[in-house]
C-alpha cells in the first residue's frame, strides 16, 4: 500500500496562491517568481525543522525573530555568512507575502513590524567615457558576429536596457526611422525607449547584413542552423550577452569588470552628469520608485563637490 502524502500546510498552500498572484496579476518575471519561491520555501523548510505548526497565525514576532537568527547564521555558497543584502531579500519576500494576505482579508502579522536589515549603501559601478569608447570599439567588424556585438554594445549604452529586455527585442517592433520602440519591462511596466543616432546606425548595419527571416533582433551566428530552426532557438540569451561583454573586457584589458548592468549604470550616470533630471532618468530606466534611481546621486554629488572645490571662493568677495 502506497504511503499517503502529508497534507500541505496552510502557509505552503497560501504561498502557492501568492506565486499565482505574482505571475497573473503582478506580471512578475519567471526569475522574480523563482527567487520568491526560493526565499519562502526556505522559511517553510525552517518551520518544519523547528517543529513549528505552519498556520498563518504561526507567523508571529517570536517566530520571525528566530528565523532571522537562523538566516544570519546560514552559510552562503562560498562558505561565508549569508550577506545582509541576501538576508534582506528573504525579509522582503516575507513582507510581500504578508501584504498579499492582508489584502485578501487574512488576519496576520503586520508586515511593517518586520524591519529590513541595515546594509551598506549600494556602490554604483560605471565606466568612464574613455572606457565606454574602448569597449564599444572592441568588436572586430569584419564578421557579422562582430557587427552584432557592436550593435549590442551601442544599444545597451544608448538605452540603458536591462539585458533581459534587450534579448526580447523583435525586428518588427523597432522603428529605426524614429529611433524608438516600446517595451514591457520589469513588473509589467511599459515604457518608450530611444536610440541614439549612432546606435540606430549600427543596428541598421547589422540587420541589413542579415539574410535570414528570424524575428529576434539579436541572434546567434554560430552552431548548427537549419531553415526550420524556431525563432526562439536562434534568439540570444542574457547569459550569452554577458559572456560576450566579458570577452571584450578581457580583450581590451578594461580595469572595470563591465557587465550589461554596468553599461546600464553608465547610461544613467552619463545622463545625470550631463544635467538630466532624476525623474526623467527614472522614466528612461523603467524604475518603479525614485528611490531606486537615487543610487546614482552619489556620482552626481561628487561632480557637484568637484565644482564647489574648483569655483568656490574665487570671486574675491
Amino acid at each position: 500500500m502506497a504511503a499517503q502524502a502529508l497534507p500541505r500546510s496552510e502557509i505552503a498552500g497560501k504561498v502557492e496562491q501568492f506565486f499565482e498572484y505574482l505571475q497573473v496579476e503582478k506580471g512578475c518575471s519567471p526569475l522574480t517568481i523563482r527567487n520568491y519561491r526560493h526565499y519562502l520555501n526556505r522559511l517553510i523548510n525552517w518551520l518544519g525543522k523547528e517543529g513549528i505548526r505552519q498556520t498563518l497565525k504561526d507567523i508571529n514576532p517570536d517566530v520571525v525573530r528566530g528565523y532571522r537568527v537562523y538566516l544570519s547564521n546560514l552559510p552562503d555558497r562560498k562558505g561565508g555568512a549569508l550577506s545582509r543584502r541576501t538576508q534582506g531579500y528573504h525579509v522582503i519576500a516575507l513582507r510581500s507575502f504578508l501584504k498579499w494576505l492582508i489584502k485578501n482579508d487574512y488576519s496576520v502579522m503586520a508586515p511593517d513590524k518586520i524591519d529590513l536589515p541595515k546594509t551598506q549603501e549600494r556602490q554604483v559601478k560605471f565606466l568612464t567615457g574613455d572606457m565606454v569608447d574602448r569597449l564599444l570599439n572592441a568588436p572586430t567588424l569584419s564578421t557579422i558576429q562582430g557587427k552584432r556585438d557592436k550593435a549590442i554594445l551601442e544599444v545597451l549604452f544608448s538605452t540603458g536596457l536591462r539585458v533581459s529586455e534587450l534579448v526580447k527585442l523583435d525586428r518588427d517592433k523597432i522603428d529605426l526611422d524614429r529611433r524608438e520602440f516600446g517595451i514591457i519591462g520589469k513588473g509589467g511596466r511599459a515604457r518608450v525607449v530611444f536610440l541614439s543616432v549612432r546606435s540606430a546606425d549600427w543596428l541598421n548595419k547589422y540587420l541589413n547584413e542579415r539574410t535570414d527571416k528570424y524575428k529576434p533582433v539579436f541572434i546567434r551566428h554560430k552552431g548548427k542552423v537549419e531553415p526550420t530552426t524556431p525563432d526562439e532557438k536562434m534568439r540570444l540569451t542574457p547569459r550569452s550577452v554577458q559572456r560576450m561583454i566579458k570577452k571584450y573586457v578581457r580583450k581590451i584589458k578594461l580595469p572595470v569588470d563591465a557587465t550589461p548592468h554596468v553599461l546600464r549604470h553608465s547610461f544613467a550616470t552619463d545622463l545625470l552628469m550631463a544635467g538630466a533630471d532624476i525623474r526623467s532618468v527614472q522614466e528612461m530606466l523603467g524604475h518603479k520608485n525614485i528611490s531606486t534611481t537615487q543610487i546614482y546621486t552619489h556620482v552626481t554629488n561628487k561632480q557637484l563637490r568637484d565644482i564647489h572645490t574648483t569655483f568656490h571662493g574665487k570671486g574675491g568677495t
